[in-house]
């Protein structure tokens, strides 16, 4: 397999203009040309391609660089654990990247060589977090900092997702909708009750397929996971409605439910910025509140009554919103004003 340089310039997070630097300054070449004359690179131009960003993170020039690998006793392992080492003591980089490149220690140890996959896989997570987090965050939030209790918390709960779906238990099960409560508990623990990260690490889930590899996430857990969760909530709020209130509910809650976490996100950041509640811009998210609470239970306020008593009385119903007291009591002054403008 080989790929154009544009189709690495995506994978490895650089840019053409960077690899034709590369190129230019005979750091790295490409192994062959298309007939059209493109450029084409193979494993062994990513395997050293994944030397010179390594170098790169420790500061090291690129006409050093270029030395260093013109040696023929350069050792492609010692890099690697070299990296791990680092990125262990700066703590700025995510765990998942830690295991990938540990995974390749191993493989070069061992005499073995890793594919193209892996390279890739290991460029891909070298920028990936970076582009999602800045590095205070990532010091600040334990599964990216690589706090290793809290990796293998996840990774056993990742696992015991897995295992329910292989034996056939339903989202609906009790031991299912328990485990995705805990699951939301440590999200909001893990960062650090911040709704706008959830978004962050929602839309990485979505869009880098690298992480899904790493952190076990398949879209089948994803899937599972979500529905668990909506079960659990379901159940609760059945308690408080009518037949046909619930089962409006049941037909919607689910359609719009990854709306929440950006619509929360915005609100937290409205108090934090000094917002008053009667601040045009906070009724705007008022009414987007309004909207999406409407969509999954209609706009009869007698049902919205129900709900709010259900909040009230079912303090479970709180886990995975990232809505403290405070917010609680800034969203209703919010919708207090609102009713009054309108």
């Amino acid at each position: 397999m080989r790929l154009k340089i544009g189709e690495l310039a995506k994978r490895s997070g650089l840019t053409v203009r960077a690899l034709h630097h590369y190129d230019s300054i005979g750091l790295l070449s490409p192994s062959a040309r298309s007939d059209a004359g493109y450029r084409l690179y193979n494993r062994d131009d990513i395997a050293r391609l994944h030397q010179v960003q390594a170098l790169r993170r420790f500061g090291v020039s690129l006409a050093d660089i270029g030395t260093f690998l013109a040696n023929p006793g350069s050792n492609l392992s010692t890099i690697v654990e070299q990296q791990i080492a680092a990125l262990n003591r700066q703590i700025d980089q995510a765990g998942i990247l830690r295991g990938q490149l540990t995974k390749l220690h191993r493989e070069l140890d061992a005499g073995v060589e890793p594919d193209l996959a892996a390279w890739l896989t290991t460029l891909e997570l070298m920028t990936m977090v970076d582009t999602y987090f800045s590095k205070e965050e990532l010091k600040q939030l334990p599964f990216f900092a690589g706090d290793a209790a809290c990796i293998a918390e996840w990774d056993a709960m990742v696992a015991r997702f897995k295992q329910m779906i292989a034996a056939g238990t339903p989202p609906s099960a009790a031991e299912a909708q328990t485990l995705s409560q805990e699951w939301m508990l440590k999200m909001e623990r893990d960062t650090n009750g911040d709704p706008d990260v959830m978004v962050r690490i929602l839309a990485m889930q979505a869009h880098e397929p690298a992480l899904r590899e790493q952190n076990g996430v398949t879209p089948d857990v994803e899937a599972y996971l979500k529905e668990a969760f909506a079960q659990s909530r379901l159940a609760m709020f059945k308690k408080y409605l009518s037949p046909e209130e619930f089962a409006y509910m049941d037909a919607h809650y689910r359609i719009r439910m990854d709306e929440w976490p950006g619509l929360i996100a915005r609100v937290r950041k409205a108090i934090a910025s000094g917002a008053a509640p009667a601040d045009p811009q906070v009724g705007q998210l008022m009414r987007e509140w309004i909207d999406l609470s409407q969509s999954f239970a209609g706009d009869d306020p007698a049902t919205h009554a129900k709900i709010r008593v259900a909040y009230e009385k079912e303090p479970l119903l709180m886990i995975g919103s990232w809505i403290t007291d405070a917010m609680k009591a800034y969203i209703g002054e919010a919708m207090a004003a609102l009713h009054q403008q309108s």
